[in-house]
């Protein structure tokens, strides 16, 4: 049986839940698609958390590999298409770190590619109501570092796995403290993610169509 690993992250800057971890909890030991899934929460810590990824797939030898997170002010479940070799954070994270135009891997190329079917995704999740849209960013901060840090670890070991990164919104009960901010239902996010999982196990190659964006 294949195995899909979901990650999420912990709260970070002083919200009491991260909706990352809230929603992937959820389908852990869960069936998909043929696949079992196994949920694992990330710190939010830079470093820290690609050594927690490096054991998992060490231990657990992925088909594929999600990784979650959160991002504020997004109204989508952004599915990212590029991971940027750089660490520049706007706020310390969780161990009070906060480097600033430092190298995520000083041997590694400057960004590299989700190797998931991000526009059949997409095009699934909108056909399942669930607001989606390709990014090309995954911002500067742990997001975009384990997104990174990700690819650079299957393409140094020469895995098979696939992987790559979603950003979803706030919650409801989050935005109530952020006026004017969007947010997701948490059984939207979650199957919006069973929708991903899917659509990844039983797409080989991506489909073809309009993503990009001028700004």
């Amino acid at each position: 049986m294949p195995t899909v690993l979901v990650t999420g992250f912990d709260p970070f800057e002083n919200e009491p839940i991260n909706p990352s971890w809230e929603a992937v909890r959820t389908l852990d030991g869960q069936g998909i698609a043929g696949a079992e899934i196994v949920a694992r929460q990330l710190p939010t810590i830079f470093g820290e958390s690609n050594k927690v990824l490096g054991k998992l797939l060490q231990t657990l030898q992925p088909d594929v590999v999600i990784a979650v997170g959160q991002a504020g002010g997004r109204a989508e479940m952004a599915i990212e298409r590029i991971a940027i070799n750089v660490d520049d954070a706007r706020i310390a994270d969780n161990a009070g770190k906060q480097p600033i135009d430092i190298a995520i891997a000083s041997d590694g190329p400057a960004a590299y590619f989700s190797t998931l079917p991000i526009k059949a995704i997409v095009r699934e999740l909108r056909a399942g109501g669930v607001p989606a849209s390709v990014s090309q960013t995954a911002g500067t901060f742990v997001c975009n570092h384990v997104f990174y840090g990700l690819m650079h670890a299957l393409a140094r070991h020469k895995l098979p796995t696939r992987g790559g990164f979603i950003h979803i919104p706030y919650l409801p009960s989050q935005a109530a403290k952020h006026p004017g901010q969007p947010s997701m239902a948490h059984d939207t996010i979650v199957t919006g993610l069973r929708i991903a999982i899917e659509t990844t196990l039983r797409t080989l190659h991506d489909v073809r169509e309009t993503g990009g964006q001028l700004h």
